[in-house]
């Protein structure tokens, strides 16, 4: 049974991120559309976008990088029989709406002005495939290193063979509204993890690296003890089946052939010997009787 319930709070999501701080509602995003049909535009539609993401690197016990990003904008459609025109901006506000808008509105310039009413609009109903959580809030910065630094505690205790842990968190929050032409309001909001892990093992003088990680759409209570002995357990054994790991013998070798071998093999020789025939007749002298004097 699909609930109205998600598909709303994913809205009210997006408002608060996209719409509200820069003093915009539904009507100013209808308004924009209307200006971008005003020519003949078949369709037309606004993508609203939101992308904050941060990340974190461990490597020798201690960190090595930490990053942290917001990327956000809106993207103007319109589309016109066989054309497509495209609109940016970085700027969210209903100026930079309306100047993407006639930018696009251009695709049609050759037709006459209309005037369009355009629908009125409507949410549709949608399944719920994540949870609308923030996984960069739902852990604060000293507990995402305190996770970096257990699992790498973890790998060295797993194996005295290991000598460097490398382990990397990323989290992304990405949150995306789309208005259409014909009133369709949509948006989702997109959590997204990962968790790397890198060893190196030695054993003399050889050297062998294993990894592992995983992640998904979830927050970062994802990664519990089990999931992360899960990835220890896999990043070692591949570097110690690594070190274990003998290399193929190269060389000449025995071949032995069926009978579908032998009869290529002899056709590939009788080949072989007939251009080696011609070429040698081919460089002979021609017999005394046969040269013209």
């Amino acid at each position: 049974m699909i609930s109205r319930e998600p598909t709303l709070e994913r809205l009210s999501v997006a408002r608060k991120l996209l719409l509200d701080p820069y003093g915009l509602d539904e009507s100013h995003l209808t308004h924009a559309l209307a200006q971008i049909r005003t020519h003949q535009v078949d369709d037309a539609d606004l993508y609203f976008q939101y992308t904050r993401s941060e990340g974190w690197s461990l490597e020798e016990g201690i960190v090595k990088t930490g990053s942290f990003s917001i990327d956000q904008g809106v993207g103007v459609r319109a589309v016109s029989g066989e054309k497509t025109a495209f609109a940016y901006s970085d700027d969210i506000s209903m100026p930079a709406l309306l100047d993407a808008a006639r930018t696009v509105r251009t695709i049609a310039a050759s037709g006459a002005d209309k005037s369009v009413q355009i629908p009125k609009q409507s949410v549709p109903a949608t399944r719920s495939l994540y949870s609308e959580l923030d996984p960069i809030a739902s852990l604060g910065s000293a507990d995402k290193v305190a996770l970096l630094e257990k699992i790498e505690k973890m790998a060295r205790a797993k194996d005295p063979r290991v000598v460097q842990v490398m382990a990397g968190l990323a989290s992304e929050y990405d949150v995306v509204l789309i208005a259409r032409a014909d009133g369709l309001l949509a948006a989702d909001v997109r959590p997204l993890v990962r968790l790397s892990l890198t060893v190196i093992a030695e054993q003399g003088a050889r050297r062998e690296v294993g990894s592992s990680g995983g992640g998904g759409r979830f927050g970062l209570a994802y990664f519990d003890h089990s999931l992360l002995e899960q990835y220890v357990d896999e990043a070692v054994q591949a570097a110690l089946t690594n070190l274990e790991a003998q290399a193929a013998p190269a060389g000449e070798m025995t071949v032995v052939l069926g009978s579908v071998g032998r009869v290529f093999c002899c056709m590939r020789r009788l080949a072989m010997d007939s251009r080696e025939t011609l070429t040698a007749r081919a460089q002979a002298p021609l017999p005394a009787k046969l040269v013209n004097v």
